[in-house]
């Protein structure tokens, strides 16, 4: 992954419903459109916060974490049925060509940016599939999430997925986060 992963032993906080004033369960189901019968992966799914909002709406979430213990975690706390845990860094994911509707990343986009997590990317979403990236912004103050020189902005997401042949249809930058809508 990228600079570094959230921290374990604070894996608690990643259940805080505060977290919804940086991306809410409305805007993140409104950015991906899920459908019944899509199949989707949460890539930095940590407790499963967000990933529990998308999987009573899919057929499959493969929640992907390069951490077991957040597997473990999640777990403990109570996963869906059609949730499959998938230990990967995004850079190496064991799913096959074209197999993803979608794929989703909030506020993990940081910690798994590089060229080869894009271009895996590119080979397990599907012609006209959806990547949504919701993640610190670098122009944020620094006041939440990581520090302010480990975060990337809306156009280093920009430029990576349609370097690897994403389309852009939606981009905007907010205070302290970016949105980044994108489809193959």
């Amino acid at each position: 992954m990228g600079f570094h992963t959230f921290d374990i032993e604070r894996a608690d906080a990643l259940e805080d419903a505060g977290r919804y004033r940086f991306c809410s369960r409305e805007e993140l189901l409104g950015a991906l459109d899920p459908g019944r019968e899509d199949v989707v992966a949460d890539v930095g799914s940590g407790t499963g916060f967000y990933t529990d909002e998308v999987a009573p709406l899919v057929k499959r979430v493969y929640a992907v974490d390069v951490q077991p213990e957040m597997h473990d975690h999640y777990r403990e706390k109570g996963a869906p049925e059609n949730i499959e845990f998938v230990t990967a860094e995004a850079s190496s994911l064991p799913l096959e060509d074209d197999e993803l509707d979608a794929a989703f990343s909030t506020m993990t986009f940081h910690e798994f940016a590089s060229e080869e997590a894009f271009e895996e990317l590119a080979r397990v979403i599907r012609p006209g599939g959806r990547v949504v990236t919701l993640d610190w912004s670098k122009s944020g103050s620094g006041a939440d999430g990581p520090p302010t020189d480990e975060r990337f902005g809306l156009g280093d997401a920009v430029d990576a997925l349609e370097g690897v042949g994403f389309t852009t249809s939606q981009g905007v930058t907010r205070e302290e986060t970016f949105v980044h809508i994108c489809t193959r």
